[in-house]
C-alpha cells in the first residue's frame, strides 16, 4: 500500500503514464524486513479497454535474467566448489579456441570484459543450444580480454551454456533446484494460462505478432526461450523477494552463498573505466539508480523496461517493472524517468 512517504516517487510514475513512457508499471520497494511499497499503475496496453495492471502482473524481465538467474547460479557453483571465478572457459569447453581467446575466464564473462562483441544476430543464422554454441565458438573477439568492459549479451549467452554444462542441467531446471518455489512466479517460458496476466511487449516483425508470454529478445527466443542473457518472466513481488535474499546474503549464508562471496560478486571490477561488478552493475551518479544510492549499491536494468537496484548500506531495494517496449522498442521516454524515480524515494 502506498504511503505519503512515497508520494514524490509515485508522481514520477504517474507522469510516465501521462507521457506514454509505458502503459503498465509495478513498483516494489523495501528492505531486509520486507516490502514497504508495492503498487501497480496503468493498463497492460494503451487501450482504454485493456485489463488494468495489478500487483500480480507478470513482466518480461529481459536482462534482469543476467543477475537473477545466471549470476546467482554462478555464485552457487562457486560456493559449492564446482567453479572458480578465475576458471578459464577453455578448461570447461574442450572445443574452445585456444588462440586469442585462451585467456578468457569466468570473471571476464561476468565483468563483460571477454572481448566478445555486445551482440550477434544469432536468430538470423541459427537456432537451439548447439547452434548458438557453435556460433559463439566462431565469433571473433573485438578486443583483448580484460582490456575494457563492453556490455555483452554474448558473454552471458556463453556463461549460460557453461553453467548448463557445469550443472549438468538446463538453466531453468537449475534455477528451480536452487530457489524451489520461494521466488514463484519467476520462471522461464511461462505457461499459457499465465498469459492473461502478463504485460505484452513489442510487435515483433520477425515473429509477426505482439509478444505476450514469449521472450522479447530474439536470440533468447531462437535458443529456445531459456538463455543466460534473457528469458525470465516474473512479478515485482517475486523480484522483490529475490532482492531481499541478496540483502540477507550480505549478512548470513543463504542458498546463494556466503556473505564473503556476495561481497566479492558486488565489488566493482578493476577493469579500466568500468562500473561493472561480477554480473551486477554498480551505482554511479549517471546510473538509472539516480544520485542518492550509496556507491556500494548494485543493480541491473532490462531492455523491456525493467530495473532492480539493491543498496545494502541503506537497507533498500527498488524494483521497477514496466513494458516500455509496447508496442515498439523505439519508445525511450522511460530512460530519464528512472533516475528521477529513484532519487524521489525516501531513505530510512
Amino acid at each position: 500500500m502506498m504511503t505519503d512517504a512515497f508520494g514524490a516517487a509515485r508522481a514520477v510514475i504517474v507522469r510516465g503514464l501521462d507521457q506514454r513512457a509505458f502503459p503498465a508499471a509495478v513498483v516494489n520497494v523495501g528492505g531486509r524486513a520486507g516490502s514497504r511499497w508495492h503498487e501497480a499503475f496503468g493498463r497492460l496496453t494503451y487501450s482504454d479497454t485493456a485489463p488494468a495492471c495489478d500487483t500480480a502482473t507478470i513482466f518480461d524481465l529481459a536482462s534482469l535474467t543476467k543477475v537473477i538467474a545466471t549470476t546467482s547460479l554462478a555464485m552457487t557453483h562457486v560456493d559449492a566448489g564446482r567453479l572458480a571465478i578465475e576458471t578459464r572457459v577453455a578448461g570447461v569447453m574442450a572445443d574452445w579456441d585456444a588462440n586469442d581467446r585462451a585467456a578468457i575466464t569466468i570473471r571476464h564473462l561476468l565483468e563483460h570484459s571477454s572481448g566478445l562483441p555486445a551482440r550477434v544476430p544469432g536468430w538470423q543464422q541459427t537456432t537451439g543450444r548447439d547452434g548458438f554454441r557453435q556460433l559463439i565458438l566462431s565469433t571473433p573477439l573485438e578486443r583483448q580480454p580484460g582490456g575494457a568492459a563492453v556490455y555483452s549479451d554474448v558473454d552471458f549467452m556463453l556463461l549460460g551454456l557453461l553453467i548448463e554444462q557445469i550443472g549438468s542441467a538446463p538453466l531453468d531446471h537449475q534455477l528451480s533446484t536452487v530457489f524451489g518455489r520461494s521466488l514463484d512466479p519467476i520462471q522461464y517460458r511461462p505457461m499459457a494460462h499465465l498469459y492473461e496476466r502478463t504485460a505484452p511487449t513489442e510487435f515483433d516483425p520477425w515473429r509477426g505478432r505482439v509478444l505476450c508470454g514469449e521472450v522479447h529478445d530474439e536470440n533468447a527466443a531462437a535458443i529456445g526461450g531459456v538463455a543466460g542473457h534473457a528469458g525470465l518472466f516474473g512479478t515485482a513481488e517475486a523480484v522483490g523477494a529475490f532482492a531481499r535474499l541478496v540483502l540477507r546474503t550480505f549478512d548470513q549464508p543463504t542458498v546463494l552463498g556466503t556473505p564473503e562471496l556476495m561481497r566479492t560478486f558486488a565489488a566493482r571490477s578493476s577493469v579500466p573505466g568500468s562500473s561493472r561488478a561480477l554480473g551486477w552493475d554498480t551505482a554511479l551518479p549517471t546510473s538509472s539508480s539516480g544520485r542518492r544510492m550509496s556507491p556500494r549499491a548494485i543493480g541491473h536494468t532490462g531492455f523491456t523496461g525493467t530495473s532492480l537496484w539493491i543498496d545494502e548500506e541503506n537497507d533498500l531495494y527498488v524494483v521497477l517493472l514496466t513494458n516500455r517496449v509496447h508496442p515498439t522498442r523505439t519508445n525511450e521516454k522511460l530512460l530519464p524517468l528512472r533516475g528521477e524515480f529513484h532519487d524521489a524515494l525516501p531513505r530510512r
